[in-house]
């Protein structure tokens, strides 16, 4: 009776380990192929630029010495027979030093001069002259700051990949409609289409474009919460082929594999800057975001030390 139960026990572990080991070899396979195919998506959104480095610094970014470095994130609106514009402009500035990340949102309003073309205009316009790169200097000469890298997000891929990861939730404080879309106050779960008719709204917000700026820090909040969970993970390739066709970046996979690797740390402490004191004002019939310039010189202030060149 005894030998009987050891051979059932030795059965047991038998079967036991190598569902363990199974499961160890699927969960390594699972790993394999996910990092394969973010290799793959990595290559496919990298754009390079003329340009080696900004021309505000005097030497290029070593990632591996855990230098500060910039980003324009740019969200661009585009539709069919038309080049688009930059809607959504957020700057980021990352110290790994400080470990903190300082998140600037830029009025695409703004009454800026628009590098490369001798005028002055809305600063969303500019991605409409000269795409990527005239966004770029246009961002960089504004703040007086050095932008080492540059993310281009079509708004419209917003939807498939919230659609991709089963929607996201959201805190609305404002109630209001748009479209055949309604959102009152309250938490939401919303799918792609709602999202992006929830981000896109300013008209009738009181706080106009930083009531939207809230909105889509809001949704953007909601994405990376929704795909941290393993649930979305297992989707991950659909994601994949949406990032693939709708984003762009001058950062190579390498760069990216630095930054994950030694700047970790300043993603845990993200400080949102606005700009509020400025006012709004129309020339010729067109509304401009006019900036306060002395709250305009704090904010390049501000950045400029979180990049160590003050």
């Amino acid at each position: 009776m005894a030998e009987v139960r050891k051979k059932s026990y030795r059965k047991l572990l038998f079967w036991a380990g190598g569902f363990v080991l199974l499961l160890l070899v699927s969960i390594v396979c699972y790993a394999l192929f996910f990092v394969n195919e973010l290799t793959e998506t990595a290559k496919e959104i990298h754009e390079p630029m003329v340009r080696v480095f900004s021309e505000k610094r005097e030497d290029p970014i070593t990632f591996k010495d855990k230098d500060p470095f910039s980003v324009l994130i740019l969200g661009v609106d585009e539709r069919d027979g038309d080049k688009g514009r930059s809607d959504t402009m957020i700057v980021l500035t990352v110290n790994p030093t400080l470990q903190s990340t300082k998140m600037l949102s830029i009025p695409r309003d703004t009454y800026s001069e628009i590098v490369g073309m001798g005028f002055e205009d809305k600063m969303n316009h500019a991605y409409a002259f000269g795409g990527i790169e005239m966004s770029l200097v246009t961002v960089e000469h504004f703040l007086d700051i050095p932008i080492d890298y540059v993310v281009q997000v079509n708004m419209e891929s917003f939807k498939d990949i919230i659609d991709a990861i089963g929607g996201v939730s959201v805190t609305n404080t404002l109630n209001f409609s748009v479209d055949d879309h309604s959102f009152p106050e309250g938490e939401l779960t919303l799918d792609g289409e709602e999202a992006l008719a929830f981000v896109r709204m300013r008209m009738d917000d009181p706080r106009g474009d930083f009531g939207r700026q809230d909105r889509q820090k809001q949704v953007i909040q909601g994405v990376l919460q929704k795909g941290s969970k393993l649930s979305s993970l297992l989707k991950f390739k659909s994601i994949f082929e949406t990032i693939g066709n709708n984003v762009r970046t001058n950062m190579t996979f390498d760069e990216m594999v630095e930054v994950q690797k030694n700047y970790r740390d300043a993603a845990k402490s993200v400080e949102q800057i606005r700009f509020e004191k400025g006012e709004g004002k129309r020339m010729d019939g067109i509304w401009y975001y006019m900036m306060d310039s002395e709250e305009l010189e704090d904010v390049k202030a501000e950045l400029k030390e979180h990049l160590g060149m003050e």
